[in-house]
């Protein structure tokens, strides 16, 4: 039916898009792999994935979405990072992305100390900032693709058996 066909290339995209918004600071990629896992199940009336472990996926997109949070913040307060350098981590990252895997490493370091001088900070300390903030973003993409291949792992092990 091409109804279902159609629910299924959505949930796939969906999960995509999600696996992307996990690195990318501009999408909010747990709740679209969620979306996209809940709109899979649908697909086929929830026959072959039901509520349990929509819960769980649920779950793990709440946790997800906590650890993502505290690690942001964590990491840049525990080296004493302004509100304005958290901000310019997470612009630079957007900005870093048009510049493939390089841009993503060094432009949330660069957008933290741009934002600490913007801060009137020391150099030494918006350096040591952007440390601190680019770490806490670091952890928090790799917690949140982490997570988001648990939850596509656990949705592929429930669909298969």
């Amino acid at each position: 039916e091409w109804t279902e066909v159609l629910l299924v290339v959505t949930g796939i995209a969906l999960v995509v898009v999600g696996l992307a918004g996990a690195v990318l600071p501009a999408l909010p990629g747990l709740p679209f792999v969620f979306g996209g896992l809940w709109t899979l199940a649908f697909a086929n009336d929830y026959a072959r994935v039901g509520g349990v472990m929509l819960g769980v996926l649920g779950v793990l997109l709440a946790v997800g979405l906590v650890l993502d949070f505290i690690a942001g913040s964590l990491g840049a307060r525990r080296l004493g990072a302004s509100p304005q350098a958290v901000a310019g981590a997470t612009l630079g990252t957007f900005v870093g992305m048009f510049f493939g895997l390089p841009g993503l490493l060094i432009g949330p370091f660069l957008g933290a100390v741009a934002g600490e001088i913007k801060a009137r900070r020391p150099i030494m300390q918006a350096t040591t900032s952007g440390v601190g903030a680019w770490l806490g973003l670091m952890i928090g993409i790799v917690a949140k693709l982490v997570i988001a291949l648990i939850m596509i792992g656990l949705f592929a092990f429930d669909y298969l058996f």
